[in-house]
């Protein structure tokens, strides 16, 4: 927390006391980075709590990386004595295993083993490469798949060090112990050979601290920007699915001098590796996955080495009994690869180095492996985790231009600002000036994604009949342009216009312009009834999580065939889910209608009242692929889930199947079902938690300077471009069609079966009021003479003691509110509904029109009926909105005298009631009122009343429209 106090300076006033002017506390997640700073006015808090502050205080914080200078050199007198320092005898070290070692005559020194000093030369700190670099684990590791895990690459750099200074252990009782290395003091090892210990002193500073290693049973959540702060949770909410690891490291002393590969067998399953990078030794360093029901199913593990891909000249081989495949877990360590000789081929073929083990989609060198259900094993198939660019909202305030030149050339038309950035085009509204200094005071609004690599254009054109004409351009690089958090004014400034036809930089007048980067709005990308996100863009206007949303996605049941392979039916499925900037996609599983994913994933959570989406699609890259052809068919979708994080309950896993329902041109149709468990794990104390409730959804830019609800859609159009354009360059790609289905990019086309839904909406909403006016109604007919009486006695109640009136009403909610959760969903969460959204009674007519495209394409007849159905309902709308028009008339026509008659009896019996108001007390006028209202029906005439006879007898407008 940075803590900021204000004071009255005790020196410089007429009191000496140390008043308090006020106190901000702010939290250093809020803090970015150097060039993204900008200033912000904090209200100034109390510090005690009867003290009377007010006022504000402008800051701009950020902070800078400052890397740390390198170590100095060491000083000639550790030289010196460093030159005195014996290195140990080789019989220091224990021998490594003969059933472990290569053949003799096939060791030879790593290439990353550090090399000794040549004679004579002063010996240096050198750091040694830990065995298991050697062994193909110095690599940085890479988060398992299904757990979003990101760490710093130093971090990864020095855990794997820490793993490895305890591979070398001796025995402190034996003779040839040597104490362990300290500080300076370094091993250097090389696979099959003797460990050498140099050791040295340096009067350089001590290396740097480091994290532990991060065990690989948790999970770590990092919600863009902040890669630092990681929160980790258990991997409980989804299924072990075990597997069979195999990594191929490399080979020595084959008998070959191409590019050998090699074949994996287990369990029916077969695998190839790519051909082998020729180095010191036959390189391939592949990792295999080969999917296993339980740990203990029996079968072998064959891996052969052949000359060439195409399978000729075996060169040996080596077989494992699964059964004795040892077993690892996370957080156990990595097995080292170890050398096995290959068998087979009659004399000695060679070695090859590989290490196997059984473990789980939580072990580290999954995502990146060769899996036996992936689709194909493209890179494309893999699981991953995308972030969402940073968009920012860029406000263009054109203010008015001068000098336009030539003047003599402007006789007739008008002036008109056109601004570009990227695919957005704005425009201004023309404006007339003979002087040639024309003026505008419109703001433009662009949608910009960081890093800002473009340039905000704007054009001077001149229109006229014949066309515009470009009378001057200014490039504005958007690097340049401020930054705000507020509504605070921005300084404007004049930018010179250059000549467009001509590379020369020529003085064709200048453009006054006011430009800002807004960070205090939410660049909306999402519906805002199903948004996942209500931060502002600006990170110092951030607040602190609220708690952590945990997904695990187990797999789906059923799903409907896409593809027939073998005649049989099968589907490449993958899931994608969204939250926030972070979506996460699953593997794809191949040639199943079954898929098991089990990965699982976590979010902060900021706002609970926000929404989780989860897509499942079809990948028909591994068939086009497979069949020649580029991956351009866009995938097919199978369905989406949303689930509202407000209806969870906190620390409560929610398993449940959820239906795929598709709407098309067809109609309905169930894709099949899909399984995930979701919990909420609120982190905020409930006070704060509870406070959130009473905090307005949009940030305080969206209330201060709103967007009209047309500007907010095509902001928000733009956005899903950008964010889509963004997406479809990682690697793998998360395709553009992907993106836009989980933002509902096109939920704003027209349906009539969505009209009619929304109505039924409406009066779904209404009927509790229709109950209750039926209620009263038979009431009043006295249907049951019991409750009758009752309500008699109530209103006598409610009328001599109006003090009970809203206590009652309170009570009577909380009545109703209690009554209902005994009806409240316990486990089952809410989703997409076929009944209410109408989708199983809609018309064949209506679903074409739905999915029709702009413009249409359908025939001429097909469009003509379509017209004629609208131009029906459009006569019903505009019947109702004249009746509604006719009774607000009716209502003004009582004092407006357009009926003298009617006028002068409503105006004098105003004055009547106000007399007898003024006479009578107000309990006896409604208690009258009550009992004449509840009489019995004996003494109640079957014609309306008088009042709305005379209401209906008023006069409206209707007889003056055509």
């Amino acid at each position: 927390m940075l803590e900021l106090d204000v004071y009255h300076d005790k020196n410089h006033g007429p009191t000496s006391r140390q008043n308090s002017l006020g106190r901000l506390k702010l939290s250093s997640g809020q803090f970015v980075k150097k060039g993204e700073e900008a200033l912000i006015y904090y209200p100034l808090e109390k510090k005690y709590l009867l003290s009377w502050i007010r006022g504000e205080i402008g800051l701009k914080i950020y902070y800078v990386d400052d890397v740390p200078p390198p170590p100095p050199p060491p000083v000639e007198e550790a030289k010196e004595e460093e030159g005195k320092v014996e290195p140990p005898s080789d019989n220091a070290a224990a021998p490594v295993p003969s059933d472990q070692q290569p053949p003799p005559a096939e060791v030879k020194p790593d290439d990353n083993a550090a090399n000794p000093p040549a004679d004579g030369e002063s010996v240096k700190a050198v750091e040694a490469a830990p065995v298991g670099e050697e062994n193909g684990e110095a690599e940085g590791q890479k988060p398992a798949e299904g757990y979003d895990q990101v760490e710093p690459e130093a971090d990864s750099k020095s855990e794997q060090a820490d793993d490895h200074d305890d591979d070398i252990v001796l025995d402190p009782t034996s003779a040839n112990w040597v104490p362990p290395p300290q500080s300076g003091i370094m091993a250097s090892a090389t696979s099959g050979s003797i460990p050498e210990i140099k050791v040295t002193r340096t009067t350089s500073a001590p290396p740097p601290l480091t994290r532990p290693a991060t065990p690989a049973s948790y999970v770590s959540s990092v919600d863009p920007p902040d890669h630092t702060r990681i929160e980790r949770s258990s991997f409980d909410l989804v299924e072990k699915m075990h597997y069979v690891f195999v990594k191929v490291v490399k080979a020595g002393s084959l008998p070959t001098n191409g590019n050998p590969t090699v074949k994996i067998a287990v369990a029916g399953c077969h695998a190839t590796s790519k051909p082998a990078r020729k180095a010191k030794y036959f390189e391939w360093d592949q990792t295999y996955a080969f999917a296993r029901d339980t740990p203990e199913t029996s079968s072998f593990l064959e891996v052969s080495v052949w000359a060439d891909a195409g399978g000729a000249n075996f060169l040996g081989g080596v077989c494992f009994d699964a059964t004795e495949i040892p077993l690892r877990d996370p957080p156990d360590s990595p097995l080292a690869p170890q050398w096995y000789r290959l068998e087979g081929g009659g004399a000695h073929r060679g070695d090859l180095m590989l290490a196997t083990w059984i473990g789980t989609q939580a072990d580290e060198a999954f995502p990146d492996s060769w899996k036996s259900d992936a689709a194909g094993n493209l890179v494309n198939s893999r699981a991953k985790i995308y972030l969402s660019p940073k968009l920012w909202y860029l406000r263009a305030s054109v203010l008015e231009a001068q000098d336009i030149l030539p003047l003599t050339a402007l006789k007739e038309g008008s002036f008109q600002m056109k601004a570009q950035l990227g695919f957005q085009v704005q425009k201004t509204k023309a404006s007339v000036s003979r002087n040639g200094n024309p003026s505008w005071n419109e703001d433009l609004m662009f949608v910009a994604a960081e890093p800002f690599a473009e340039h905000l254009i704007f054009y001077l054109e001149y229109r006229q009949q014949k066309g515009p004409v470009t009378l001057g351009v200014v490039g504005i690089p958007l690097t340049s342009i401020e930054r705000r958090v507020d509504d605070r004014k921005v300084i404007s400034r004049w930018f010179n216009l250059e000549d467009p036809k001509s590379d020369k930089k020529g003085y064709k007048g200048r453009v006054h312009l006011s430009l800002c980067f807004d960070g205090g709005y939410h660049v909306m990308d999402e519906a805002a009834h199903v948004c996942s996100d209500y931060r502002p863009t600006a990170r110092q206007l951030w607040k602190p999580p609220v708690g952590t949303l945990e997904l695990g996605i187990i797999g789906c049941k059923n799903l409907l065939p896409m593809k027939t392979i073998n005649s049989k039916g099968s589907t490449d499925a993958y899931t994608v889910a969204k939250y926030g900037s972070k979506w996460v996609r699953t593997r794809t599983v191949s040639d199943s209608l079954d898929p098991k994913w089990n990965e699982q994933y976590t979010w902060k959570v900021y706002d609970p009242c926000t929404v989780l989406t989860i897509g499942v699609f079809h990948s028909w890259g591994a068939l086009d692929i497979d069949s020649g052809k580029e991956a351009t068919r866009p995938d097919f979708r199978m369905g989406k889930v949303r689930i509202r994080v407000s209806t969870l309950e906190t620390g409560k896993v929610y398993k449940n199947i959820y239906p795929l329902v598709m709407l098309g041109n067809s109609g309905v149709q169930k894709m099949g079902e899909l399984e995930v468990a979701v919990r909420f794990v609120r982190a905020a104390p409930t006070l704060d938690f509870l406070h959130v409730y009473s905090q307005p959804l949009l940030p305080l830019m969206h209330h201060i300077k709103p967007l009209g609800m047309p500007q907010q859609e095509m902001l928000r159009s733009t956005s899903v471009k950008i964010l889509a354009a963004h997406l479809s360059r990682s690697e793998p790609p998360l395709r553009s069609e992907v993106v836009r289905y989980m933002l509902d990019a096109d939920s704003h086309t027209f349906s009539m079966r969505t009209v009619r839904a929304n109505w039924s909406r409406i009066v779904n909403v209404l009927s509790c009021l229709i109950d209750m006016v039926r209620w009263i109604e038979d009431t009043r007919m006295w249907k049951n003479p019991t409750a009758t009486i009752l309500v008699h006695a109530l209103l006598v109640m409610l009328v001599w003691f109006p003090d009970l009136i809203i206590p009652t009403l309170a009570f009577y909610v909380f009545a109703i509110g209690v009554w209902n959760y005994r009806f409240r969903s316990k486990e089952k969460l809410p989703h997409f509904c076929p009944k209410m959204s109408l989708a199983d009674s809609v018309d064949r007519d209506e679903l074409d029109e739905e999915f029709d495209t702009m413009p249409s394409t359908r025939s001429p007849d097909i469009i003509r009926t379509r017209y004629d159905k609208l131009r029906a309902i459009g006569a019903r709308v505009q019947n109702i909105l004249g009746d509604v028009a006719t009774q607000g008339e009716r209502v003004q026509a009582l004092v407006t005298w357009r009926d003298p008659r009617a006028t002068a009896i409503f105006v004098g019996l105003c004055l009547m009631v106000a007399f007898v108001l003024y006479l009578v007390p107000p309990k006896m006028i409604a208690m009258a009122f009550g009992f004449y209202y509840f009489r019995h029906p004996l003494f109640r005439d079957r014609m309306p009343s008088p009042a709305l006879n005379f209401f209906r007898r008023l006069p409206s407008l209707s007889d003056k429209i055509m």
